[in-house]
């Protein structure tokens, strides 16, 4: 009884806090603990804590506080003009720079949030001085901004493995081959288009000082993922030296984090970390009742009954995971239906790292469609555009970025040829 009073006085705070996903999962979990469960909705708690008393979770506000510190450091900047430097000689050099900075910017901070914001504010005014078109130059940004889900280390990845009790570091693996295609695609878009626009020139010296400036920048996403797939780290190993390796070089290298800032950064993570927190210690707990309840397993046998064929399940999936993305976050999205939809698909014949890989895919272009894509919404507060200018910027991409899903959920191999 007492757990269900506070559970109660809990969601009535939450609800003048506005936290309105929380308090939707709350009443939904305690429903269900009243109707299927044992009655008890104090329950939740037990069953959530039981449910996220995992190691791995450990790695999701230590990735964030990395990612964070490079974003207010130094690290970011030196990335950034390290592949200003190398692309110059090629026709639509800045561009592909943009993308490139997006993408290693991304492999440590795991955020496309945080990737936009970091590397757009500083390449958006240089793509516009260069000649490029605003419509092109917001799109390249946002778009490659979405990276950050996909790149390892991957915050939405971390969450399907958690939710899935798939493991993190096969996931962060497998997201290595769709990154080199997404990328790929967005940076050869970029050469085609930015032709016009005329190339630089090879400056030796220049791109020796920016490599010697930002050479401790560029390790750190190699020692991440080389830790990883070398066996040496565990994901939430990897994470903690991502924040002391950045800590070091912002503190003792580079020199231009201050504790102040420090402190600054660690209260923003913390902040964000409070409201992700309790959603994601929800969603366990009324995961632990559908489990119980096998409701997996009941829309394993409606979908085998529906559909003849593992191709059919998975575009209707694709397609239902498209349309998901239009109006829900990646995080809640990942949360909730994560666990519902991998036994499905795992019926079929789907590796559940692929299939990691192909939700990630699908929510990752719901970051570019209206009306609540998070980069569509971020980039109106970074390059002061409105809402629909943007949108029409990100359309060639997004094209692209389909391109890449289709490729991505037709081919596993592409996925998962590092695992075997």
């Amino acid at each position: 009884m007492t757990a269900a009073l506070g559970l109660i006085v809990l969601l009535l705070v939450l609800l003048m806090l506005r936290q309105n996903l929380l308090v939707l999962l709350g009443v939904a979990a305690g429903y269900a603990y009243l109707v299927w469960g044992d009655g008890r909705p104090g329950n939740i708690v037990v069953d959530a804590w039981d449910a996220a008393n995992r190691e791995v979770l450990l790695s999701i506000p230590l990735y964030i506080l990395a990612g964070n510190l490079m974003a207010e450091g130094a690290m970011a900047g030196r990335l950034i003009r390290l592949m200003r430097a190398v692309s110059a000689p090629v026709p639509g050099g800045l561009a592909m720079a943009a993308i490139f900075s997006c993408a290693l910017f991304a492999a440590v901070s795991g955020s496309g949030t945080v990737t936009l914001l970091a590397v757009g504010a500083v390449m958006y005014p240089a793509l516009l001085e260069a000649g490029y078109s605003r419509r092109f130059a917001l799109g390249a940004l946002c778009a490659a901004g979405t990276l950050g889900i996909i790149v390892p280390p991957s915050i939405p990845l971390i969450l399907y493995g958690v939710m899935t009790r798939t493991s993190v570091a096969d996931l962060f693996i497998a997201g290595i081959g769709p990154a080199l295609l997404l990328t790929g695609l967005m940076a050869g878009y970029a050469l085609i288009t930015g032709r016009r626009t005329g190339r630089g020139h090879w400056d030796g010296p220049e791109v020796l000082a920016a490599l010697t400036d930002g050479i401790w920048a560029l390790f750190m996403p190699l020692l991440i993922i080389g830790g990883i797939y070398s066996g040496y780290f565990t994901a939430t190993e990897s994470a903690a030296v991502a924040v002391v390796y950045a800590l070091a070089i912002e503190l003792i290298v580079y020199r231009e984090m201050d504790f102040p800032k420090l402190y600054a950064v660690v209260g923003q993570t913390t902040r964000l970390l409070g409201s992700l927190f309790p959603v994601l210690m929800m969603a366990l707990s009324l995961n632990v009742l559908l489990a119980y309840q096998q409701v997996p397993e009941m829309l394993v046998a409606t979908f085998s009954q529906h559909f003849d064929s593992p191709l059919a399940v998975l575009l209707g999936v694709n397609g239902f995971l498209l349309l998901l993305g239009c109006v829900m976050d990646i995080g809640s999205a990942i949360m909730i239906l994560a666990p519902i939809l991998q036994p499905v698909m795992a019926r079929q014949g789907i590796d559940a790292v692929h299939f990691g890989i192909i939700m990630v895919a699908n929510l990752e272009i719901g970051y570019l469609t209206p009306p609540l894509g998070l980069n569509l919404i971020v980039a109106m507060t970074v390059f002061r555009e409105d809402f629909w200018t943007i949108c029409r910027a990100v359309l060639p991409f997004m094209s692209l970025m389909l391109i890449g899903l289709v490729v991505i959920s037709l081919w596993p191999a592409l996925s998962l040829f590092l695992l075997t």
